[in-house]
Formats: C-alpha cells, sequence, structure tokens
C-alpha cells in the first residue's frame, strides 16, 4: 500500500497537531504527516510536488491560503489543495474552490470521518483532474500542430478559435480570423449555402469539397468537415477541419494530360504509320513515272504531286516530332535571358499588333537548370499565342519574374485578350485542339511538353 505524504501549512502549531492526530486515527492507510509554517517555504514545497495532498490554514501571518493557492494554481502545482477555515467564512470558502483548492474543510467541525473522506476525494479528484490535463494537452498540441486547419466557431460558423495553419491556407494572422466567418472564405455561394443547409437538418458535413479565398485572392481546393456540438453548459458550437487538396488537383489534372497526351501519341504513330505506307509507296511510282514519261507537259502534275507528297511527309514528322519525349539537356541558366531571348523572338508579331509590352523582372538574376533552346520555345509559344488572342493596337502583355521562396520562381505571362471560355480550357493542352482557323493545336502542347520533361 502507498504511504501518502501531507504537508499541513498552518501558523498554529497547535493546529498542525491537532489535524495531525485525526489523520493518524484514520485505519488501513498509512500517511506521513509534515508541518511548514511559512508561506515562502511552503509555496516552494508545494512548488517541488514533494507531497500527495496538502491542508492549508487561511490564516498565514502577512498573506492568507487564498494566496498560497492561486499562485500554485498560476505556477501549474496540480497536487490537491485543501482549504481549512473557521467558522462562518463560507465567501472564503467558495473563492478557494475557484482559485484551484478541491476541497475545503472548517476547523470547529473536524472529525477523523471528515478528514478521511475529504482525503480520499481529494486525492481521487486530483487523478481525474490529471488525467484531464493530460488529455487536454494532448488535444492541444494535435490542435496547434496540425497542417490542417483546425477551427471551433460559434453562431454562422464565425470562427472563435484557429490554429496556426490557418494562416497558411488563408494568408491571415490567426487575430484577424477570430471573429471572421467561415462562409465569407467560401469561393462559390452554392457551396456555403449546402453547408448551412447541411449543418441546419443534419449537425454536419462531411468531407465536403470546396474553393476558397485566400488574402491574397488566389483559390485553394480543399476538402472540409464540420460538426455541430453542444458544451457542458449546453450551448451549440461548431468544430471542423479544412484540408487542403490544390497539389493533389493540380497532379490529377497533370496526370490526366499525360494520359491524353500517351493516347495521342500511340494514335499518331499509328496514322503516321498508316498513312507514309502508301504515301512511300505513291513516291516511288511518282518517280518510275516521271523516267517513263514522255510528254513534257506531265511535268507540271509531277511536281505538284512531288511537293504535296513531301509536304504530307514533313507534316507526319513534325506530328511525330510532337509526341515524342523531349530530350533535355540541363544547363545553369538566367531565367530572365531565357526570357528575353523568347520575346526578341516574337519582336516582329509585337511591333505588327502594335502591342503594349511590359516587364517585371527581378533585379537579380533567377539561375536555374534548363535545357535553354527547349525553354525558349516553350515560352515563344506561350507568348504568340498572347499575342494572337489580342487585339491589334490594343494588346497588352504582361510577362514578369518573381521569387516564390527560396528555391522556386513564378513566371507570368498575362494579356488583355479575348480569353479562353470554361468549356475550352479542359483541352488546353491537347494534342490537336486549337480554336484558329488555320492553326494545328501543336504549340502548346509541345509547350506542355517540354516543362513537363
Amino acid at each position: 500500500m502507498k504511504i501518502i505524504k501531507i504537508l499541513i501549512i498552518d501558523d498554529d502549531e497547535d493546529d498542525f497537531y491537532i489535524l495531525k492526530e485525526y489523520i493518524s486515527t484514520i485505519k488501513e492507510q498509512q500517511f506521513i504527516v509534515d508541518w511548514c509554517g511559512k508561506y515562502d517555504e511552503a509555496i516552494k514545497k508545494v512548488c517541488a510536488r514533494e507531497y500527495d495532498l496538502y491542508f492549508v490554514d487561511y490564516l498565514l501571518g502577512a498573506k492568507t491560503g487564498l494566496d498560497l493557492i492561486k499562485e500554485a494554481a498560476e505556477k501549474k502545482c496540480e497536487e490537491p489543495i485543501i482549504l481549512l477555515t473557521g467558522n462562518g467564512n463560507r465567501g472564503i470558502d467558495i473563492q478557494g474552490m475557484q482559485f484551484g483548492a478541491v476541497d475545503y474543510l472548517v476547523k470547529s467541525e473536524l472529525n477523523t470521518e471528515k478528514i478521511e473522506r475529504c482525503i480520499r476525494y481529494s486525492l481521487e479528484r486530483a487523478i481525474t483532474s490529471r488525467a484531464l490535463k493530460s488529455n487536454e494537452r494532448k488535444f492541444r498540441n494535435i490542435f496547434e500542430r496540425s497542417k490542417d486547419t483546425v477551427f471551433i466557431a460559434g453562431d454562422n460558423l464565425v470562427f472563435t478559435e484557429v490554429n496556426e495553419a490557418s494562416f497558411f491556407l488563408l494568408g491571415y494572422e490567426i487575430d484577424e480570423l477570430v471573429a471572421k466567418s467561415l462562409y465569407s472564405f467560401i469561393a462559390h455561394k452554392n457551396d456555403a449555402e449546402y453547408i448551412k443547409e447541411q449543418l441546419l437538418e443534419n449537425g454536419i458535413v462531411a468531407d465536403k469539397e470546396i474553393d476558397v479565398l485566400t488574402k491574397r485572392g488566389e483559390i485553394k481546393n480543399c476538402i472540409i468537415t464540420v460538426s455541430r456540438e453542444t458544451d457542458i453548459a449546453g450551448n451549440p458550437y461548431f468544430q471542423g477541419i479544412i484540408h487542403e487538396i490544390t497539389a493533389l488537383k493540380k497532379a490529377e489534372k497533370t496526370n490526366l494530360a499525360l494520359g491524353k497526351m500517351e493516347m495521342a501519341s500511340r494514335l499518331v504513330r499509328t496514322v503516321a504509320h498508316e498513312v507514309r505506307n502508301p504515301l512511300n509507296n505513291i513516291m516511288i511510282s511518282l518517280e518510275e513515272l516521271k523516267l517513263s514519261s514522255v510528254n513534257k507537259a506531265d511535268d507540271t502534275f509531277f511536281n505538284i504531286i512531288h511537293r504535296n507528297g513531301n509536304r504530307i511527309n514533313a507534316l507526319i514528322t513534325e506530328l511525330l516530332n510532337s509526341a515524342r519525349p523531349v530530350e533535355i539537356a540541363l544547363q545553369k541558366k538566367s531565367l530572365q535571358l531565357i526570357l528575353e531571348e523568347s520575346i526578341e523572338a516574337a519582336h516582329d508579331r509585337i511591333s505588327l499588333h502594335n502591342i503594349q509590352l511590359a516587364r517585371d523582372f527581378e533585379q537579380e538574376q533567377a539561375w536555374i537548370m534548363a535545357d535553354y533552346e527547349k525553354l525558349k520555345i516553350a515560352f515563344l509559344n506561350i507568348i504568340i499565342n498572347a499575342i494572337e488572342a489580342m487585339q491589334k493596337d490594343k494588346g497588352e502583355l504582361m510577362i514578369s519574374v518573381k521569387h516564390k521562396d527560396e528555391a522556386n520562381y513564378i513566371v507570368m505571362i498575362k494579356d488583355n485578350g479575348s480569353g479562353i471560355s470554361k468549356e475550352n480550357l479542359i483541352c488546353l493542352f491537347e494534342p490537336y485542339f486549337t480554336t484558329k482557323q488555320n492553326g494545328m493545336g501543336l504549340g502548346l502542347a509541345s509547350t506542355l511538353n517540354i516543362l513537363q520533361s
């Protein structure tokens, strides 16, 4: 059986001996009971956690037992403290409980049974309290260290508490978010209405995919789960978690595009094979006809067939090259220099369309590992597409290079052209997709192939 160590903190030694005598008569339990009559010494012993239980008298010279209980709580001392008071001090008793005392006893009403029950209940309550505090710390750590945004909210999903991850998701400091409603960050009104309806009807929204709007105006793809809960006072509140899936969505789109390109590549190789074989037969037959022909007038038609045959052959080669994985030779190059070379290659088109060109480059050179020629072609394809999308004499083209973080840069090529319809966006980098009258739909497909390589 464990021996329970008790410290009695009382400036009256006679009261200590009386209480110690009562404790010694408790059966089936062994105790070590010590005395401390000075406040400063007592608070040191309490904070040192040398004892299992403390009895503290209200009167401790210049200070009181309430001062000691309050200071012990502030210093995170978790061992149970029982307050000893005189008759008619119910206000002090209640105040002691509010400061952190687990129980109180009136000195004039002491007896063995009351003290035994008070000790037993206080120790049991202390064990329960420590377990609760331990769990609270665990969940607090999960709340604060989670990479997902975790929040507590009141009516209308107004944030009352958020974790640090919310800053990385939304771009707002924690104190900026508190008192703002989650609904104000949901990009699409119909999603906000759906969440309101589900919480009203069912009290929970599970794994709902939404887009959230950040402080910088970015759209991020997320999955949200929110549930309505009730605290111990019966007041409703909401708790939820927001998991960002923007990177996952981008990866899915990239994999889909790669899959489409692979399918298109297989189709191109098949078609090229099926077309080139009869074309070769045509060209061989043409050469034989030219040798056997005696009519000089036929040469005109022979030349037409020969030129167009070569044109078809060149188109097949171009199609095959666009579908073939790009071989990359990486070198350390300046990103600004590559862009300048691409702009120079498009200079005539920019001049002919009278387009206003603006650059916003980092002053410090952005050194990257890249295939200089191929990346120049990729940028040139994008710039040409931008030029062709703008009206003559009204075009504005902005090209910028900015730091994203220590290891990455963002290149932005922005125009004020006609844009792309939503239904065509998903087809944007597909081979042979084009909205141009004379386009082949290979420019952006080739660009994507280069960038992914």
